[in-house]
Parts: C-alpha cells; structure tokens; sequence
C-alpha cells in the first residue's frame, strides 16, 4: 500500500505527461481523414489508416505490460514518448497513403509504451476504495489532452497549415518526454506486489476480466467509427469547415474529461457495474441520432450526449481493472484493458469503412450503436456473479 501523499506528489507529473502527449496526438484527429483523403484513399484505406495504429499497438501492448511488472514503468514512459515525437515527422514527409499506413503502424508501437503503461502506474499507486477517484483524474488528463488537440488542430490547419499542425504535435510530445525524464520517480519494485503475476490464461478464467474486456472492445468499435466518419460526415454532408469539425470532436473529448472527475468519484461509492451498463445504454442512443442531424448545433448536442455516456461507463471500468489488477499484475491488466481498446480501434474503422464504401456514411455510426448495445448484454452476462461494487 502507498501513503496518499505519494499519489498526490507524483500524479500531477504523470498527468502533465499525458496531458502534453495527448494534446499532440489529438491534433491529427481532424485532420487525418481530410489528408488521407486528399490523397485519394477510399473508406477502406482510410479505416486501414485509423486502425493501422490499433493493430500495431494490440501486438505490443500485453508484452511491454507484462515487461514493465517486472522492469518499472518509467522507461517505457520515456521511450514510447521519445518515438511519439520523431514519428510526428513522418507525417509530413508521407507523400501516399501506404505511406500513412505505415506511419500509423510505427506510431501504434510507441503508443502501447505511454497510456497503458501510465495507468498502471496510476493503478500502482492508487488507495483502495479510491480507484475511481484517481482512474476518473487519469482518464480526465488524458480525454482534456485529447480534447484540445482536435481544436488546436483545426485552427492551426485552417491558418497555417497542415504542416505547422504536424510539427506542434512534435513538440508537445518532446515536452512530455522531458517532464517524464526528469520530474517522473520510478517505483520500486519491491514496493508492488511480493508476488509474480499470473499468466493471461489465468486472467481469461476471470469473468469480471472478459466482462471488461468485451465492454472496451464494443464501446470503442462504435467510438471509433465515430471519430473516423464524423470529420467526413460533417465536412461533406452538413457543409462545416475543419475549425468547427475541431470544436465537436474538442466539446466531445474535453466534456469526457470534465465528467470524468465527478463520475470517478461515483464510481467509488455506487454500484460500477451499473455505471458501465448506464454508459453504454447512452452510447446506443448518441450513435444512433447522428445520421439524423441536420446542422452543426445538432451534432454538438449529440457529442454531448456521447461523451455523457463515455464519462459515466470509463472510470467505473476502469476502477474494476484496477481491482483486477492487484491479483494478476496492474501492468498485465491493463495491458487487456487497452488491447481491447486497440482492437476496437482497429477493427471499428476498417468494418465501418468497408460497409461506408458498399451503402452509406450512416451506416457507420448505426453499426457503432449496435456494438453499443452488444457491449452492455456482453457485460452483463459475464460479470453477472457481481451483484453490487462499491
């Protein structure tokens, strides 16, 4: 057990880390469709290109989660932000959309060093009873980082261009990789846990963990056609320029991280396994009313409504996979929590993007509200032994 000072001495480091690493990824939110598209990809390439990032991550992940229960956390921060940074270039020296595509695989190798990793620090040093509480704040760094990226990358676009918007993303990446380096403490190992970790076989046996697993997995499938096809739904359909893209996708994002902090501290004193449920019941309903609107404010009180949904399932989930984490290894459970991330990520794009190329841009979003609904009986029906969490 760490003493609370130690969380609060050393969370806001973790947090500045992820917030600065974030803020650079999420501005290629917006403007990665539109530049891909540009270069004349269809709606399977462009799913390829989103999901690039995901399948590379998905391989990498279990292992350096696995790694860094035996190693520490700290290195694999500092290197996976380090690569964040030089793989930012790429992106403006790739002249095809294979290119992007590999750009995107590199990228999602570096990404299973930062956030999965940072998690299970935050899981390491997290007071029981108060999992919510401090996942809600890590969630809310890391969705307030994402928030702001889309924003700053649809203003810098718009007046300076996509290569200006490309080399910011460096930068803040570089910054997070000198705040890790030298403001950052390792942990001692022997500080946690006496134990070694059991093996993932183990951890499948856990109903709680496929529970979780499946409700990541589903959520983030529909997430993620969401964020791939809005930027073209919007832009194409409903006639909005990229700065107005930039502010549905930053409310989105930044409204995830501000309801995170409260909806982290409820996930500490009220049944979490309802709260995941509640969440994706209300990603059902956002999903399925995006086709149906007709103008930029109608959009942006469904992205209200959706990142409602994701504040109140995430830190309920991600509290459980805490409490999972202290039996099989925080880095280990996490490393799972985030695979199903990746493969949400991955495949949600490239299925949606195929269907889009074969019917309609709305069959994206329809398709994501049914892997909503999916997610909360898949959940259910594997936790179904928990009859209340606190």
């Amino acid at each position: 057990m760490f003493p609370v000072r130690m969380i609060k001495r050393v969370f806001p480091i973790l947090a500045l880390s992820i917030f600065s690493s974030m803020l650079g990824a999420g501005i290629v939110i917006p403007l990665l469709p539109l530049y891909a598209e540009s270069m004349g990809a269809s709606g399977i390439w462009l799913g390829a290109i989103f999901a690039g990032f995901s399948i590379s991550r998905t391989i990498v992940t279990p292992i350096f989660g696995r790694l860094s229960d035996r190693s520490g956390r700290k290195p694999f921060i500092c290197i996976g932000l380090f690569f964040y940074a030089l793989i930012s270039l790429g992106f403006i020296w790739a002249d095809s959309v294979s290119q992007l595509v590999l750009i995107r695989l590199v990228h999602g190798v570096a990404g299973g060093m930062i956030l999965p990793i940072a998690q299970a620090y935050v899981g390491d040093i997290s007071p029981e009873g108060e999992e919510g509480k401090w996942m809600g704040y890590s969630n809310a760094a890391f969705f307030s980082g994402f928030g702001f990226g889309p924003l700053m990358g649809g203003v810098l676009t718009e007046h300076l261009g996509m290569d200006v918007a490309f080399f910011t993303m460096g930068g803040l990446n570089l910054l997070a990789f000198f705040i890790a380096v030298f403001f950052l403490p390792e942990i001692s190992r022997q500080k946690l846990s006496a134990s070694p970790p059991l093996s993932f076989k183990e951890m499948s046996q856990s109903g709680t963990m496929v529970g979780l697993f499946s409700f990541r997995l589903t959520l983030t499938f529909g997430r993620a056609s969401f964020f791939t096809f809005l930027p073209i739904f919007a832009a194409t359909g409903l006639g909005l320029r990229p700065n107005l893209i930039g502010v549905l996708l930053a409310v989105y994002l930044l409204l995830s991280s501000l309801l995170g902090i409260p909806a982290g501290r409820i996930a500490d004193r009220f049944s979490r396994r309802f709260l995941v449920v509640l969440g994706c019941l209300i990603s059902f309903i956002y999903l399925a009313l995006v086709p149906l609107a007709h103008d930029f404010w109608q959009l942006l009180a469904l992205c209200v409504l959706g990142s409602l949904g994701g504040a109140i399932a995430l830190p309920a989930a991600s509290a459980l996979t805490v409490e999972e984490g202290r039996k099989y290894g925080m880095g280990s459970a996490i490393a799972v929590f985030t695979v199903a991330l990746s493969i949400g990520m991955a495949v949600g794009p490239i299925l949606s993007g195929a269907i889009v190329d074969f019917t309609s841009i709305n069959s994206a979003f329809y398709l994501g509200a049914v892997m909503a609904l999916v997610g909360a009986g898949l959940f259910v029906w594997f936790t179904r032994s928990k009859i209340a969490l606190c």
